[in-house]
């Protein structure tokens, strides 16, 4: 069976967007080995071309950014749901890291409302931000 090993986004700041979601969701940045960077500057590379974010617990998926042509980011049919005890306090936690609030929404179905707000990370990427049922 198969498991999520990265989550990889494009992205025109690989450095400042793995930054960005590891404090977003308590992952840290994954510090590239010494020789690698060493290899990549000695090849005239650009040190900042990929990085990444991992759970601390090695039980959730590693975040991968890369520096890449984007597309639109509306036109993105993926992004990720966040879920919190409280989303006020977390969507003004996450607005203090440079992402950015579109709208809230609110839906009832029968006897059951979910509210959620829809948010942009500091590269525009959606992801939304929700209390558990």
């Amino acid at each position: 069976m198969a498991s999520i090993g990265n989550i990889t986004f494009a992205a025109d700041d690989p450095g400042g967007l793995a930054e960005f979601w590891a404090a977003a969701i308590d992952y840290e940045v994954q510090e590239a080995p010494p020789d690698l960077l060493e290899a990549i500057e000695a090849e005239g590379g650009d040190r900042n071309a990929a990085a990444a974010a991992v759970d601390p617990t090695g039980r959730g998926p590693r975040l991968f950014f890369k520096k890449l042509p984007r597309s639109s980011p509306e036109q993105l049919p993926i992004h990720l749901d966040l879920e919190t005890e409280d989303r006020e306090a977390e969507v003004e936690r996450l607005t203090e890291l440079g992402a950015t609030v579109v709208e809230t929404k609110t839906e009832t179905t029968g006897p059951y409302t979910e509210t959620w707000t829809v948010m942009r990370d500091p590269e525009e990427n959606g992801f939304c931000v929700q209390s558990p049922p």
